[in-house]
């Protein structure tokens, strides 16, 4: 069974609950529910392998000219994470299928969900730093998308909002520090990477490389002063906010920092970065939760404080540190996601989350109150509980730490500081909830969940428990092997067990327990302190930053571009004017050896001809009729010049897009005055912009002239040359290249046409324009608009252009021709019928949905594509070879053929769809895509 399966099955499980939404809550929560489990299963299969030292890997060519593949490795850690993302995913799906009301859209949330999951899996499964940050990137996406899922909610889009912008910017960061990793290991495959720690950290550019990797990481996982995000997601639904603290988003912070520790840990930049960050993170987080009278608002801040404990293990630079961070990643996932359950369900049985209101809960729900007070108590680190062990071992680490020097005892202290304020406010959390009087206010009565609502979370307070009890039985191997994927070497040696003697570190965590308690009991001053400071709600701080931000680009942008066209042009030009002449300073002879071709009459007739044109067009521009004429003068003379040197795809491909374009002015033109105002003085027109345009074509005239003249460079031409027949089947080399050597990038450029001729289809259908009844001269237009002697021609013209479009395709291949001018063709011939008869007369003879023909071309050209994959070839590889028919005689056929006929469809549903409904509003028709 391949690793891949376990992306995959949640990715196919995407669909599921959207298609069987009206099936009910229960069919639709247990087919979402359905992948993610055999992803699961799937991944315990692959257990014993990864204990007993093994990854397990997949991969598939990506980009193989560049050596980039889409690769996915199975190691401890990646096992690790895989088990919380689906196990605790799993719990989620259950527990929001009790959760979420009658007027959620549960097949949208179930969707979402599994997305944010296959995003999340995908990020801890990646062996390519490349495809890594496109899931991490995902995971921001699928995030955004659950913490608006309620958007009828302000606080719920500007929570969304926030988290996007913070981890989006933090995931541009991320993306220069991966780029530059690739640069200097000289390779993006992760499993190379980790091998060159020594390489890296030794390079100039580790200084930089370690910011833009922190930022990226530290935005991601709420760390200072990135943590204001964090807690505003709670707006989501509570089934999000469990995912998203225990086992997703905020956790692959940490994940990246625990995966990339072999290579960039272990420096002093290091520590001090990420150990003092850990360390006022988790201070700040812990200290803030202690005042929060939202419960998600207290188990959210609790969370930025536990991932910046997490952060200060890994920033300690120790291996047994980072076996402590991993230790405390596992026991974190499992009493916090119990944790926000619980709180879910108590909001959810008695209408609120407010501590000031929620007291006395345990004589309503005393089983939901036993399971959130030991997950409580396991958050707060008591003994027998999880979260003891793992914090044990940070007071062991902070112990043992002298790289500051003579305030080095700061560390253990500042964490006992840490450890007592996390007893604080987890006993806050349990007494004022479910003790401290009774119930104040509260819109209903309290009661226990319906009964499968609860087992989600008795299933993590069990774990809870046992590996508080029994570790090493537990979580040993589990822990050993994801441990060993962080350090990449051998692992310290380290103990489990509950009872290590008395020692300091034991001393530590009692002084937190007692400190902690006195907190707590002394929390009215506490609070009378905290009250003399003003609470700044940091949403509407970030919105009032983005506000400031988009006037201060409003005002940047206003003063670029002012609206006129000439002053954008102008700027735009003097710009690649400085690039472009700067480089002509250091050139010595711009003549080069190069012989030069002498000029013949042909030459010199088509050049004047050019030149003339363009001066009719420029100083004629106010008749736009004439400009036009003028212009395709301009376009023809550059179809002649790649026809007389050797290039005649292009001559036709250009003489056919003249045509087209010209067609496409003349209609745009018709809405437009015949005869536009002269708007700039004759000194403005000739000192400015004869100017620059002079001095602009004097330099890239130079250019092309210094190139022209020295010998050809060292060029992929020759390759092409030499592979065109007996690797794609055909002597059109140009053609080849399309459909074969470079076919991917014709399938996307006709992909945007087609989405570019369905914008423009759009704008067209909800346009009103004033349509002029008469010429420039005041002439009314004729009531014959449709002459008698076009339709003749046009009809005895259009068997033969159709015929030319089928000669021009078949042949594509071999010679000059292909879809792409074959498309051309025929659109032209249709256009002209549309000219010539009118809408009403092809409407009846010609049927076509061009939307239709657009979906189809694009699908024939993915489908010949995929085809190639059946044979373990690469995607649009062409297959061909010759046949022989008694009285045709010997042939050849090539796959490309059908690519081609794709492109063909598509620059016809194209092309016709934006001409013939730009057309259609000269007759005051608004025709449907389904018409012609």
């Amino acid at each position: 069974m391949s690793v891949l399966w376990i992306l995959l099955l949640p990715m196919m499980g995407i669909l599921l609950p959207l298609i069987f939404a009206r099936g009910g809550r229960s069919l639709s929560a247990w087919l979402t529910a359905l992948m993610p489990a055999l992803a699961l299963g799937i991944l315990l299969q692959f257990a014993p392998h990864v204990f007993s030292g093994e990854v397990p890997t997949f991969s598939a060519p990506w980009v193989p000219l560049l050596g980039l593949e889409l690769s996915l490795h199975l190691d401890g850690l990646a096992f690790l994470f895989c088990l919380l993302i689906l196990g605790i995913g799993l719990l989620i799906i259950l527990y929001a299928r009790y959760y979420l009301s009658e007027a959620d859209n549960m097949g949208l949330f179930y969707a979402y969900l599994l997305f944010f999951m296959v995003a999340m899996l995908g990020v801890v499964l990646s062996s390519n730093l490349l495809q890594l940050w496109l899931f991490w990137e995902l995971t921001s996406i699928s995030s955004f998308l659950l913490i608006s899922f309620w958007w009828h909610k302000s606080e719920a889009r500007k929570g969304a909002r926030m988290a996007l912008t913070v981890t989006g910017a933090g995931g541009l960061a991320l993306l220069g520090a991966l780029l530059l990793i690739g640069e200097v290991a000289g390779t993006y495959e992760l499993r190379e990477v980790l091998s060159k720690g020594d390489l890296l950290r030794n390079s100039a550019y580790y200084p930089a490389i370690l910011a833009l990797f922190l930022l990226g990481a530290f935005t991601k996982s709420a760390q200072f002063p990135f943590q204001f995000w964090l807690p505003h997601a709670m707006a989501a639904p509570t089934p999000v906010s469990a995912y998203l603290h225990s086992a997703t988003m905020v956790k692959a912070g940490v994940f990246l920092m625990a995966r990339f520790y072999p290579v960039l840990a272990g420096t002093e930049a290091w520590f001090v970065a990420v150990s003092l960050t850990g360390m006022a993170t988790m201070l700040l987080g812990a200290y803030i939760a202690l005042f929060k009278h939202d419960l998600k608002g207290l188990l959210a801040y609790s969370t930025v404080s536990h991932l910046g404990l997490i952060t200060l293990l890994l920033g300690l630079g120790t291996d047994l540190a980072a076996v402590a961070a991993v230790f405390h990643i596992i026991n974190h996932a499992v009493f916090k996601a119990s944790l926000f359950m619980a709180a879910g369900i108590i909001d959810h049985e008695s209408g609120t989350r407010d501590m000031r209101k929620l007291n006395g809960l345990w004589k309503y729900m005393p089983y939901t109150a036993t399971l959130a007070m030991v997950a409580a108590s396991s958050m707060a680190g008591v003994p027998l509980m999880n979260g003891f062990l793992s914090k044990e071992m940070l007071f062991t680490e902070t112990l043992h730490q002298y790289t500051l020097g003579a305030l080095s005892w700061w560390i253990p202290l500042l964490a006992t500081a840490g450890g007592a304020l996390a007893v604080a406010y987890s006993l806050r959390f349990m007494h004022d909830v479910f003790f401290n009087g009774e119930p104040i206010d509260l819109p209903k009565t309290p009661h226990e969940p319906p009964r499968y609502m609860r087992v989600p979370v008795e299933i993590l307070v069990v774990l809870c428990l046992l590996v508080g009890i029994f570790p090493q039985f537990m979580v040993g191997d589990l822990l050993d092997n994801a441990s060993m994927a962080v350090l990449q070497s051998s692992l310290p040696s380290y103990s489990l067990a509950v009872w290590h003697g008395f020692n300091f570190p034991l001393l530590m965590s009692g002084m937190a327990v007692v400190g902690g308690l006195t907190l707590y009991i002394n929390r009215r001053h506490l609070f009378d302190f905290q009250d003399q400071f003003t609470d700044r709600d940091a949403k509407y701080v970030f919105e009032g930053l983005v506000q400031k931000l988009i006037a201060r680009a409003t005002t940047l942008h206003n003063w670029l571009d002012n609206g006129a066209l000439q002053r954008s042009m102008f700027l735009l030009i003097l710009l690649a004017l400085v690039v472009s002449a700067a480089p002509l300073f250091n050139l010595v002879n711009t003549a080069g050896k190069h012989p030069q071709l002498p000029i013949n009459w042909v030459v010199g007739f088509c050049a004047g001809l050019m030149i003339a044109a363009t001066f009719v067009t420029l100083w004629w521009s106010h008749l736009r009729l004439v400009a036009l004429i003028a212009l395709s003068v301009v376009g023809l003379v550059v179809s002649i010049a790649f026809a007389y040197f050797s290039a005649p795809d292009l001559a036709l491909t250009q003489l056919s897009v003249e045509v087209v374009t010209i067609l496409l002015f003349l209609l745009a033109l018709f809405f437009l005055p015949q005869k536009s105002p002269v708007i700039d003085s004759p000194f403005t027109i000739i000192v400015r912009d004869f100017s620059i345009a002079a001095l602009f074509g004097s330099v890239i005239g130079t250019l092309c002239y210094a190139m022209l003249t020295r010998q050809p460079l060292n060029s992929i031409s020759d390759f092409f040359i030499e592979n065109s027949k007996p690797g794609g089947g055909g002597t059109n080399v140009v053609n080849v290249i399309l459909v074969d050597f470079r076919g991917f990038d014709t399938l996307g450029e006709i992909t945007v046409l087609g989405i570019a001729a369905l914008g423009i289809y759009k704008l067209l259908q909800q346009m009103l324009v004033f349509m002029p009844s008469a010429d420039s001269k005041g002439f009314r237009w004729s009531k014959e608009r449709h002459p008698f002697l076009l339709a003749v021609v046009s009809q005895s013209l259009l068997p033969l252009a159709l015929l030319v479009s089928a000669y021009i395709f078949l042949r594509g291949h071999n010679m000059p021709g292909g879809g792409f001018i074959a498309g051309l063709i025929t659109a032209i011939a249709l256009i002209q019928q549309y000219v010539a008869h009118g809408v009403e007369w092809m409407k009846q003879r010609m049927p076509i949905n061009y939307l239709g023909l657009i979906a189809s071309g694009l699908f024939i050209a993915t489908l010949s594509g995929l085809g190639s994959w059946a044979f373990d070839r690469n995607f649009l590889t062409t297959w061909f070879d010759h046949f022989h028919l008694p009285i045709v005689g010997e042939f050849e056929l090539a796959s490309a053929m059908v690519f081609d006929f794709g492109v063909y469809l598509t620059v016809i549903g194209a092309t016709l769809l934006i001409l013939a409904n730009l057309g259609k509003l000269t007759t005051n028709e608004r025709l449907g895509a389904g018409d012609n």
